[in-house]
């Protein structure tokens, strides 16, 4: 029996190779783009879970209301590390770290620059990433320890055992190496190459142990590890009012723990409420996928009832012969499992063809797992979903046939799954307009932010990391920049051009007592503006021949604007107690996110607070001699280092990432998801050629033109791309809408994209149904109407 049905399943394949070739190929789009999207989702639903008590572990984060709403952030006062661990009876430990970054590590005449943390003692036996070498409780006890992973031992020692090697760190400190680490995963929030002690941080900067018993500096990462998962809201309760009773009283403020498990798909807080964060894609992306491995069923359907007639004389004779209707079914359903299967095959080795690009595309290392019997659970319930989907409606319709029209061949075929069919063509290409509308509208976001006026000059900018060398020779070392030739400007500061590192509460003349407001704060020294190619209002920038610069200010145009002075030069403001004076007013600068409004913000003059130096290269043609001269001063005076610099314009470039992924990904399935519509477009076209061969051929003996009979043809399917159109239209409006909500600068859904995409839609389907149509009005009539 099973023989004979794979007899028959294979011999339909083969007469039907068209068709054939179309439903395989058509279910293998669909199930590619669903095994991609699946391994993009998979990833980022598993962030963090490779960690054993990762259910327990949570990041404590503050809510303070001001200017009118809830602002959250994650950074909190440094007692809290200590304070912690005593608050309540579930918080079974604590740990501090610091933000992470590029440190310089020397070994030798090895030199690498590689990111990493200043981490508590607690922290490996909190978070238990794995060691292969060291004891998580002690690893981290001794101050001039440090751990190091995997990768980073082979580059520094080779094939020698690390243990108890000593690695210079920023040529400040000697550390002996006491732990090893597995390489942390891509799929881990914290990224590391290694980690150094706490007690490190404060031997080689005061400012940290100064800020052990400061409740008002909300600079540090605290964690905390509970005993059980359901404590989180007891501990909450208890740990709210601790700023409180600490004396930061001035605003309502509120710790509360923000699970590991939510970090990295809902970490966006709007108002004091999760939002969804990463997760919208996860969903969108979700959604894209079920909806193209619909479409490709729908197809399946689609062609298997345009051929019907072909088989509807199978059907009588085999009822006739004694075939229930149930085996029919089992076999027509069979049928579609074996296509599904062989789709499956096909797809599995489209997406180890495409793989590479996709990973290049989503910035990830994607890859399938064959041992994983999640993935075979997940492919198996692909096929039979599919199969079973795909297959069912053929298969009910089909093995309903009555053997005595089906034998005197008066039976009408298709005209009871005419409908169902056209349903099904109107949702393929309304989701295909809702997709092709979204890559638009996406498209023109990017734009519109691209094209804002970012209020510096981004050319020939760089940045190089600061370092106490260059803080002793910075002086000479500018003076040495700007002779060379190669250089217009230098200065340095808290943090690039294209970054925000801090930010503080200032005060001003009438500002009302009740109003707090958080400004973007630059820490620099001279010719900040005259480097970064930022325009001064009003007033002037720092300047070396005003001595009183140091207690100085300078604010941009937004402060101005909250501020409202009228006459803003000489204001006296009033910042952290101290009283300083209003010497200028700069343009508006997109230092954070290009999708938000530019924040206030002000500058003051602290060398002691810098963490990058930027230069302007001149710009005469010759930039990688520019490049060159630079980096020969900069080894002259920073020799430990290697010249490491980023472009401005490239680092901002970074802040699109994600949404150009989701519009590349968007493109891509709009793309494939017109594609197969297109196919069961032409599925439905040639049921209905066949269903009218007679009609048409007795149209055209009694005078029709070859065009008129494509255009009556047509007209039909053009009814259900309008349709289609009418459906989505406000679906996908409201949808954008939405989506768009996130950004504070954003565009408008432009009613005339619709229309634009509708023609698109309109015309494509046209060029598939007229070519069927054209096929069936050339034939031959007499060919046609032969047995009348």
């Amino acid at each position: 029996m099973l023989r004979n049905f794979l007899k028959i399943t294979l011999r339909n394949l083969i007469k039907n190779k068209l068709y054939s070739t179309i439903n395989i190929f058509g279910l293998s789009i669909g199930i590619v783009c669903s095994i991609l999207i699946w391994l993009w989702v998979a990833d980022e639903a598993s962030f963090d879970k490779f960690l054993p008590r990762y259910k327990n572990l949570h990041q404590v984060w503050v809510h303070a209301t001001f200017d009118g709403k809830v602002n959250t952030w994650r950074s909190i006062p440094l007692p809290a590390y200590e304070a912690m661990k005593t608050a309540n009876s579930s918080i079974i430990n604590s740990t501090v770290t610091g933000w992470g970054g590029d440190k310089l590590l020397t070994v030798d005449e090895t030199r690498v620059i590689k990111q990493g943390y200043y981490v508590s003692e607690e922290f490996l036996e909190m978070f238990e990433y794995p060691l292969i070498s060291g004891d998580p409780a002690t690893v981290l006890d001794d101050p001039y320890s440090i751990v190091i992973s995997q990768s980073l031992a082979q580059t520094l020692f080779k094939n020698e055992d690390p243990l108890g090697k000593i690695i210079r760190l920023e040529d400040q400190a000697n550390l002996n190496v006491t732990g090893i680490l597995r390489d942390v995963p891509n799929n881990s929030s914290f990224e590391f190459e290694y980690l150094v002690p706490w007690k490190q941080r404060e031997i080689l900067n005061e400012w940290v142990v100064n800020n052990k018993t400061n409740w008002g500096n909300y600079s540090f990462q605290v964690f905390v590890e509970l005993s059980n998962e359901q404590a989180q809201a007891s501990v909450d309760e208890t740990i709210a009012t601790m700023l409180a009773e600490n004396g930061e009283d001035d605003m309502p403020r509120r710790l509360f723990l923000h699970p590991m498990e939510r970090w990295r798909l809902h970490s966006n807080f709007v108002n004091g409420v999760a939002k969804e964060g990463r997760n919208d894609h996860v969903k969108l992306f979700s959604v894209i996928a079920i909806f193209i491995l619909v479409i490709a069923c729908i197809n399946f359907m689609n062609l298997a009832t345009a051929r019907s007639e072909r088989r509807a004389r199978e059907v009588g004779i085999r009822k006739s012969l004694g075939s229930t209707r149930k085996y029919l079914i089992l076999q027509f359903i069979g049928e579609s499992l074996v296509i599904s299967i062989i789709s499956f095959v096909l797809a599995i080795a489209m997406t180890e063809l495409v793989l590479p690009a996709y990973n290049n595309l989503v910035d990830k290392e994607l890859f399938v797992d064959y041992q994983s019997w999640e993935f075979w659970q997940i492919g198996f319930s692909i096929i039979f979903l599919t199969g079973i989907l795909a297959g069912s409606y053929p298969a009910f319709y089909l093995s309903s046939f009555r053997p005595v029209e089906t034998l005197k061949g008066t039976i009408k075929v298709g005209r009871g799954a005419t409908s169902p069919r056209k349903i099904l063509v109107v949702m393929q290409f309304g989701f295909s307009i809702l997709l092709l509308v979204s890559t638009v509208v996406i498209f023109r976001q990017i734009e519109l932010v691209k094209d804002r006026d970012l209020g510096y000059d981004q050319s020939n900018l760089i940045s190089i990391d600061y370092s106490d060398e260059l803080a002793e020779n910075y002086d000479v070392l500018k003076t040495q920049l700007l002779q060379s030739g190669a250089v217009d400007a230098v200065t340095r500061s808290n943090s690039r051009i294209t970054s925000i590192n801090s930010n503080n509460f200032l005060s001003w003349p009438g500002k009302p007592e009740n109003l707090k407001v958080i400004f973007t704060t630059i820490s620099t020294e001279y010719d900040y503006c005259k480097t970064m190619g930022v325009k001064v209002l009003h007033g002037r920038d720092f300047s070396k021949e005003f001595s009183t610069d140091t207690s100085a200010i300078v604010i941009n145009k937004t402060a101005l604007d909250l501020m409202g002075l009228e006459d803003p030069i000489g204001t006296t403001l009033d910042l952290w107690g101290d009283k300083r004076q209003l010497i200028g007013v700069v343009d508006n600068v997109i230092m954070g996110s290009p999708y938000q409004e530019v924040k206030p913000l002000f500058m003051i003059v602290n060398p002691n607070w810098i963490n990058a130096i930027t230069v302007r290269l001149k710009n005469n043609g010759s930039m990688n001699e520019n490049i060159k001269t630079v980096e020969s001063i900069f080894d002259r005076y920073n020799p430990a280092y290697p010249f490491d610099y980023q472009f401005a314009d490239v680092e901002f470039q970074r802040k699109f990432d994600t949404i150009n992924m989701t519009q590349s990904l968007a493109t891509i399935f709009s793309l494939l998801a017109i594609f197969i519509t297109g196919l069961g477009l032409f599925g439905l076209a040639s049921f209905t050629a066949e269903q009218r061969t007679k009609e048409i051929g007795i149209r055209k003996v009694l005078g029709a033109s070859i065009l008129g009979l494509i255009g009556l043809m047509s007209k039909d399917f053009s009814k259900l791309v309008l349709i289609g159109f009418l459906i989505s239209t406000p679906v996908t409006w409201y949808l954008l809408d939405q989506y768009l909500e996130r950004y504070p600068i954003r565009v408008d859904v432009q009613w005339w994209i619709f229309p634009i995409v509708g023609v698109v839609a309109l015309v494509f389907s046209l060029l598939i149904v007229g070519n069927q149509a054209g096929r069936v009005a050339r034939a031959n009539p007499a060919r046609s109407l032969r047995d009348e």
